[in-house]
């Protein structure tokens, strides 16, 4: 028999037929998020989006956005 490479793993494919067999195959790729994952990213996109919005409504930040959007808007062509 010919020893063909697997290309999914690079094995041989009487390796990858053994470990079929065997049931020792690794998965392909990961099935998805569990619950607690999918509730831990939430919470972090919720603190991220507070804080953004936080540094964004700041004094600073806003006369900063109003004066750029003010020179845009005077900006002659």
């Amino acid at each position: 028999m010919a020893r063909m490479k697997d290309w999914v793993t690079g094995t041989t494919r009487a390796v990858a037929v053994a470990r079929t067999w065997l049931g020792t195959r690794r998965p392909h790729a990961d099935a998805g998020m569990t619950t607690s994952e999918y509730a831990m990213g939430t919470i972090a996109a919720c603190a991220f989006a507070a804080v953004l919005y936080k540094i964004v409504t700041s004094g600073t930040v806003s006369g900063a956005l109003e004066s750029v959007i003010g020179r845009a808007l005077s900006a002659q062509f």
